[in-house]
């Protein structure tokens, strides 16, 4: 029984019809119960109060590691992985995290299922296993996961932050931990790891600083009745919520300018000042107050003063890493080149702007502009999936008053100029920490981050440096926004005559198709936009399509004074490159979505080349392919197998050849040649009539198509074109061996895919019932038992409409041959599993991809992205998942054992597998025997030349025809 409830009202949306109750359990406990009828999951996350910076010195990564512990076994559950297996077997997912002062577990589940979900849940908090088995081979994945991280630059200069900061703070520690930290040093001191591990979870974990929430379908009291019975047994030993008072930074750690060595291509300048935590005025927003004006993109602003010399890409700004005792406000720059050989003019203009804000002090028209955007944003917020709202409720309800779990800093409404101006002022050169990432400073260091190894120098910088380089700054006309326009006054909803469940071919031309659907589900004052410009000529070659790519990113940049004040009042504008030209899509309130879209095609029609912005997206595009050989290892299987599968992608060094040759002339030639012959794919939904929509759609072609100044002409019928996949041979099994671009990466992937079908219904559902029952013993014996690494994944995979499976591994453990030789191995033990499945098991697994798919959309752009797919693949099977659910009901074992034996059993003459073999630093070695050994076995084939084995198979065909409904 509770015995304390809260006595203040839960504040929440206008929109919002979920209940919520606060309890607090005998054992001090403290709750949020939500009850949510239409919910379809179940989701509960536990947030406890102890994170790395309680951890016993000289044991990094103590928390993180009993954060993995705690996931194997319980008293009450002792088989190993028994959890997991349970809420993925029930259609749910489950992870956690640890940060520095907290620690968090969730998970999500069918609805039907949560309470034995939430009784195994609530065993890592009463009684949790730690064998001494499952101890040692988890710290093998703690440390697979810090090698995943050792090569990112975001990781990297996080440490090296903390690393410059004051030892006496546990800010200062590394958190991650890996197999020295958890293994060698405790060993070294005589330490047993597993009675650390003990030892840290008894001291800390409480249920007195521990905060709960629970969503669930049944109502109020029922959700009560099975938190108090389930986590009522967690004990109290009456642990103190932890506190660390004092600065991070002492003044040696201030006044610095920092020169760091990235692992990327690029430059970056990162200032950062200590600050006041916006936590304790959160409902006067000082922090959301400076970083709208310092991050803001309009003329005016910092970011277009940059961006117009040349200088920077892009500008963020906000609280990072802050605590209740302790917070940095920091401004991230990404240079150009011209921008990294004026940083001190940055600097400058940074703190001009700066001066600005404390002569202008703080303009309550702005602020209330700010909290009408805020209000907005809160009373009409999308819903988003159960265990992200549990999750990111229960992270924060230690740090705000019960009445404000659910709105927590959303709403600021109190307008203080003295809050607001004691944080500015705060923003001074006596306190800053700048951080200037380089290539071009390697060399030129005379220290390394231990962690990570990066390289750095550290110089003092005094306040009268920065004065003189603010008065050379150049003279520009840093101003204050205007007023936002695009602020929607009408947030009426449209009248929708029928329950329309479907989109319907509204409108179709020689132009255009006009695909729609109201809002029959969400209610908000929201749309959809997408049109698609089919742009046969924008993909036949690598030229062609690099200048299309460099096309989209300067119409952005282009876009971007205007739209950013669209986009920070909740109107997002997006142009991305598609298989057969580009994208614009719209997504926000619809009030002002036609002018926005209006201004986007009068863009497209007079676009221009302005030669300074080509110059500095050039070096952008340039820079990007620069970077490609830094992706994870098991990204550049997924590259390479995209690449052996399609027909129209380009091999990324061949853009890259093409990139330098390519001059701002040759892109407004590209132009009119890409756009004479266009037609154009639309898809509208949400807030907006069937009329309007289709006004929208008359404009685009009147602009475009109809104008005496037209830049296009339609298609010609043979020009519809549309993507195609390789279809692999049946029996046979293609080998890619390729050694990993970055030679420092001591990590090798595999990516062992099986193309399945071309999209059928029953086939459909039998793939995903075979993925749904062997994911999690996948992970459990490649991952959890054999510790291949820490990424292990087992999942569908789609490729135009063409359905398949795919394992991914990433290992120092072992070279990839012997990870494919580990996933066939394991197909060939889970054989005898799955044909052993009971009756109840394969119905209960039935039932739980039933509900999964019977799960609703849970805002408007989860389900416009749905019906876009059926439209871009041509499938246009709207009642998909009703259909796959009627397949479901009538699918028994034998046909998915037929499925298993025809389609992934390892010796099946019907199979098709393409397994993609990346080589890291560690297995050089092995590569060079890979590419120069023959296979005994005849059905083993190797790639050698992706391009020409691409030409010597034949394509899978398209169910996109000329009008969508014929197949090409």
């Amino acid at each position: 029984m509770a015995v304390g409830m809260g006595d203040s009202e839960i504040f929440k949306s206008r929109i919002d019809n979920r209940q919520y109750r606060r309890i607090v359990l005998p054992n001090s406990l403290e709750a949020l119960l939500i009850s949510d009828p239409d919910t379809d999951k179940s989701a509960a996350s536990m947030d406890v109060s102890v994170g790395s910076f309680a951890e016993p010195d000289g044991l990094e990564g103590l928390a993180h590691y009993l954060e993995h512990m705690l996931f194997y076994a319980s008293e009450k559950y002792p088989v190993e992985d028994s959890y997991s297996k349970y809420i993925t077997e029930h259609g749910g997912s489950t992870n956690a995290f640890t940060a520095e002062e907290h620690t968090n577990y969730y998970f999500d589940i069918n609805t039907e299922y949560l309470e034995e979900g939430l009784d195994r849940f609530a065993q890592f908090f009463i009684n949790p296993l730690m064998s001494p088995d499952a101890t040692t081979r988890e710290i093998k994945a703690v440390d697979s996961e810090n090698q995943k991280n050792l090569l990112s630059d975001v990781w990297r200069m996080n440490q090296l932050q903390k690393h410059l900061s004051s030892k006496k703070h546990p800010y200062h520690r590394f958190r991650t931990g890996n197999w020295d930290t958890l293994e060698v040093k405790p060993k070294e001191k005589g330490l047993d790891i597993r009675l650390e591990l003990i030892r840290f979870y008894e001291e800390n974990y409480s249920a007195n600083i521990m905060h709960l929430v629970v969503y669930a379908k049944e109502n109020l009291d029922e959700i009560q009745t099975l938190v108090e019975r389930k986590f009522r047994d967690i004990r109290n030993i009456g642990r103190n919520y932890l506190h660390f008072p004092g600065e991070p930074c002492s003044s040696e750690h201030l006044q610095i300018i920092v020169k760091a060595v990235p692992i990327k291509e690029g430059h970056t300048l990162g200032i950062i000042w200590p600050v006041t935590p916006e936590i304790r005025h959160y409902k006067e927003g000082p922090s959301r107050f400076l970083s709208h004006l310092i991050g803001h993109e309009g003329e005016g602003s910092l970011f277009f003063t940059l961006k117009k010399m040349g200088w920077a890409i892009s500008l963020s700004a906000g609280e990072l890493g802050w605590s209740s005792d302790y917070s940095f406000f920091s401004i991230t720059i990404e240079l150009t080149d011209a921008g990294h050989e004026h940083h001190e003019d940055i600097i400058g203009l940074l703190f001009k702007y700066i001066h600005l804000l404390k002569r202008s002090g703080a303009a309550k028209w702005i602020f209330d502009e700010l909290v009408a955007i805020c209000e907005m944003g809160f009373h009409y917020q999308d819903k988003v999936p159960p265990i992200n709202y549990a999750m990111g409720i229960a992270s924060k309800m230690q740090i705000y008053p019960p009445e404000d779990w659910v709105v927590q800093s959303s709403l600021p409404f109190k307008f203080v100029p003295s809050t607001i101006e004691m944080l500015v002022n705060q923003l001074k050169p006596d306190s800053v920490r700048i951080f200037w990432e380089s290539k071009s400073f390697e060399g030129c260091t005379d220290s390394v981050e231990p962690w990570y190894g990066t390289k750095y120098s550290v110089q003092k910088i005094r306040p009268c440096t920065i004065q003189q380089w603010t008065e050379k700054a150049p003279e520009e006309d840093l101003h204050l926004p205007i007023p936002n326009i695009f602020i929607p006054t009408d947030l009426t909803l449209k009248q929708v005559s029928d329950k329309v469940h479907n989109p319907s071919l509204l409108r179709k031309s020689p132009f255009s198709r006009l695909w729609y659907k109201p809002d029959t589900m969400f209610f908000m004052p929201k749309a959809f936009v997408k049109i698609d410009f089919n742009c046969p000529l924008t993909n036949q070659s690598p030229e062609a399509a690099v200048l299309t790519d460099i096309f989209t990113k300067l119409l952005l940049d282009y876009l971007n004074e205007y739209a950013y004040y669209a986009q920070v009042a909740g109107l997002h504008c997006g142009v991305q490159c598609s298989d057969c030209g580009f994208q614009v899509t719209v997504l926000g309130y619809n009030h002002k979505m036609q002018s926005l879209l209006e201004t986007v095609i009068d863009k497209i029609k007079h676009f221009e080349v302005k030669v300074d912005r080509f110059l500095v997206i050039k070096e952008t595009v340039k820079k990007k392919y620069d970077n490609l050989k830094f992706q994870q290892p098991y990204q550049q299987a997924m590259y390479h197998c995209s690449l052996i599968l399609d027909e129209k992608a380009w091999p990324w060094n061949e853009e890259h050849e093409v990139l330098p040759h390519l001059e701002a002339e040759d892109l407004l030639n590209f132009k009119g040649h890409m756009f004479s012959r266009t037609f154009l794919e639309c898809f509208i939904s949400g807030n907006i009539e069937p009329v309007k929509a289709e006004v929208m759609v008359q404009h685009i072609e009147d602009v475009l198509f109809q104008d005496p100044q037209s830049i296009c002409k339609p298609l010609f019928p043979s020009q519809h074109l549309t993507n195609r996949i390789v279809k692999l041979e049946r029996g046979a099994k293609y080998c890619f061996p390729v050694q990993g671009l970055n030679s420092s990466d001591e990590n090798s992937a595999l990516l062992y895919y099986i193309q399945g079908h071309q999209d059928d219904i029953k086939l459909n559902v039998k793939l995903q019932m075979f993925v749904l029952i062997a994911k999690q013993p996948a992970f459990h014996q490649l991952r959890s038992i054999e510790q291949l690494g820490y990424i292990t994944v087992l999942m569908q995979r789609t490729y135009s409409g063409v359905r398949g499976l795919q394992f991914i591994i990433q290992s120092t453990v072992m070279d990839p041959a012997h990870l494919d030789a580990r996933v066939e191995s394991f197909l060939k033990m889970f054989e005898s599993n799955l044909f052993e499945i009971t009756d109840s098991d394969f119905k209960r697994n039935v039932n739980a991809l039933i509900e999964m798919k019977l799960e609703k959309h849970k805002n408007l752009r989860e389900e416009s992205s749905f019906y876009w797919r059926e439209i871009a693949d041509g499938t246009l099977k709207f009642s998909r998942r009703e259909d796959e659910v009627a397949a479901l009901r009538d699918l028994t074992k034998e046909e998915l054992f037929d499925f298993f034996n025809c389609f992934v059993k390892v010796d099946s003459q019907k199979r098709k597998t393409l397994s993609v073999q990346v080589y890291g630093g560690l297995h050089s070695g092995e590569y060079k025997v890979a590419v120069t050994a023959d296979s005994d076995q005849p059905r083993i084939l190797q790639i050698s030349d992706v391009c020409s084995f691409r030409r010597s198979r034949p394509l899978y065909a398209s169910f996109r025809g000329v009008h969508g409904l014929l197949k090409l």
